[in-house]
């Protein structure tokens, strides 16, 4: 069994965001054992999985990545959309579009302290479309 949904996660502000409930809340329900593939179709977020419970973690991965990638960098030709476009397209090749994540007993298995995040890396990025796929 193969099914697939796309939804729309709420507009959020530049940052890492905890979006576990929300991606859930979006769903049909979960296989006995499966897998949960989420895609984000957007070149300027990324999808991650790591701590759930400590919002320390967030700010200081938005600030590793920050560091890793300034705005305003001289080298950067593609600047038309503002000092942040350039630095989100390439914050969001680092993290990636997509978790594949395991289903046993109808749930999520993650681990006790691991959520999805929403990694967003525009000031203003609106909407964040998803795609869902849910193999079983």
């Amino acid at each position: 069994m193969i099914q697939q949904v796309e939804f729309t996660l709420r507009p959020y502000g530049r940052g890492i965001h905890l979006v576990t409930g929300e991606v859930m809340r979006q769903l049909p329900q979960l296989p006995e054992k499966g897998l949960l593939h989420l895609m984000v179709k957007h070149t300027s977020a990324a999808l991650a999985l790591n701590e759930n419970a400590d919002p320390d973690v967030r700010h200081d991965l938005e600030a590793v990545f920050d560091r890793l990638v300034p705005e305003n960098a001289p080298y950067f030709l593609h600047t038309d959309e503002g000092p942040d476009d350039m630095p989100s397209h390439a914050k969001s090749v680092l993290v990636g579009p997509s978790l594949t994540l395991p289903v046993t007993d109808g749930r999520l298995n993650l681990g006790i302290w691991q959520g999805i995040y929403l990694c967003e890396f525009r000031n203003h990025g609106g909407g964040r479309h998803i795609v869902a796929t849910i193999v079983g």
